[in-house]
C-alpha cells in the first residue's frame, strides 16, 4: 500500500493526485513510449521547513535527454521548476520519492513519435528503504539486458522495463530478493533497476558504459566518492564468475541507495564489507547535507 503525496502535476497544472488520470487509449500505455526519472527528497534534519534533493540538476538533465528520444523538447530547467513547485505544493514531512514522467499523450494507435502530442506529469509517494540495508540475495536472471543498437539505453525509457519486471519477478518467485542481468555478450550488466559494484583486492569495479548499462546518477556519485577517498576505481566488462569470488558486492540506485548483496545464487559473500559501509556512510551524510565539500550536490527547497 503506497501513501501518495496529495497533489500531482498533470496537464500543466496541480491537481489532487486521485484526479490525475489518463485515458485507456493513451498512446504511451500501448507502446511504452514514455520516459521517467526518480529522485528522493528528505526533510532537512537541521531545519524541518526545508527539503533536501540529491543531485536535482543531474536528474532533470537526464530526464530532458530521455525526452529527446521521444522527439520531445522538454528543457531541464522546466522540469526542475515544476519539481520545486511540486514540493512546495505538497509540503512533505517525511522521506519521499518523486516520479516525473514524459510520454506520448495522444489517443492514437499507430506506433510513432512524429506528429503526436507529448506531455509531462509528476507525482510522489512516501518511501523508506526500497531494499533491505542489511543486504539482499540475488540470482542471475535468465533474461538479458537489451542492446543499445536496438534500444536507446542512455534514456530511462518506460518500455525497457518489461525486461526488468520479468527479471525481478523471476528472482522473487525463485526465492531471491533481486535479479542480476547479463548483457548480450554474457557480461554482468545491472540489476532490475540498479547498477552493480564489485570489490576485489581493494579495487572498486563496475561495468563500463559500453556494457549497455543505465548511466546511473548514484553510480556516478559513488565513483566520485571512491576517487576522493583514494580507492582505485575500474570501469570495465565484468564476468559472472567474478561475482562469486568478490570481497564485496553492492547495488546502487536512487530508490535502493547503496544495498549490499549477501548471497548470489548459492554463493555466500563475506559478512564484512568495509568499503561498502564507508561509501554508504559518506553518501548518507552528503544526502543529509552534512558534508560541506559536497553541498553542491544538494538542492535545498524552502517550504515557506
Amino acid at each position: 500500500m503506497h501513501n501518495f503525496l496529495p497533489f500531482a502535476y498533470f496537464e500543466q497544472q496541480f491537481v489532487p493526485f486521485e484526479d490525475a488520470n489518463i485515458s485507456i487509449a493513451t498512446h504511451a500505455l500501448h507502446y511504452g513510449t514514455g520516459a521517467f526519472g526518480g529522485l528522493r527528497g528528505i526533510p532537512n534534519p537541521a531545519n524541518n521547513r526545508q527539503i533536501l534533493l540529491f543531485r536535482l540538476d543531474r536528474h532533470c538533465k537526464r530526464l530532458s535527454q530521455s525526452a529527446r528520444f521521444l522527439h520531445y523538447d522538454l528543457p531541464a530547467d522546466k522540469i526542475q521548476a515544476v519539481i520545486i513547485d511540486f514540493i512546495r505544493k505538497n509540503q512533505p514531512q517525511i522521506s519521499f520519492y518523486i516520479r516525473p514522467f514524459v510520454y506520448t499523450s495522444d489517443l492514437g494507435i499507430a506506433p510513432r513519435l512524429h506528429k503526436i502530442e507529448k506531455n509531462f506529469f509528476v507525482y510522489g509517494l512516501e518511501l523508506g528503504d526500497y531494499l533491505s540495508p542489511a543486504g539482499v540475495s540475488c540470482r542471475i536472471s535468465s533474461w538479458h539486458r537489451q542492446e543499445d543498437q536496438s534500444f536507446p539505453l542512455r534514456g530511462k525509457i518506460s518500455g525497457a522495463y518489461i525486461t526488468s519486471s520479468l527479471a525481478k519477478t523471476e528472482a522473487v518467485e525463485s526465492g531471491f530478493d533481486e535479479a542480476i542481468l547479463l548483457n548480450s555478450q554474457g557480461k554482468v550488466c545491472e540489476a532490475s533497476g540498479m547498477n552493480i559494484f564489485v570489490v576485489r583486492d581493494g579495487q572498486l569495479i563496475t561495468p563500463s558504459f559500453d556494457q549497455d548499462i543505465l548511466e546511473g546518477i548514484t553510480r556516478d556519485s559513488i565513483l566520485a566518492l571512491a576517487r576522493d577517498f583514494g580507492i582505485p576505481v575500474v570501469e570495465r566488462p565484468l564476468d559472472k564468475s567474478e561475482l562469486f569470488i568478490a570481497d564485496e558486492v553492492f547495488l546502487s540506485g536512487t530508490a535502493a541507495k547503496i544495498a549490499p548483496i549477501n548471497r548470489i545464487e548459492n554463493y555466500t559473500l563475506p559478512a564484512e564489507r568495509p568499503l561498502t559501509e564507508k561509501l554508504r556512510t559518506q553518501l548518507v551524510s552528503i544526502v543529509e547535507n552534512r558534508q560541506p565539500d559536497y553541498q553542491h550536490w544538494v538542492h535545498v527547497v524552502d517550504l515557506d
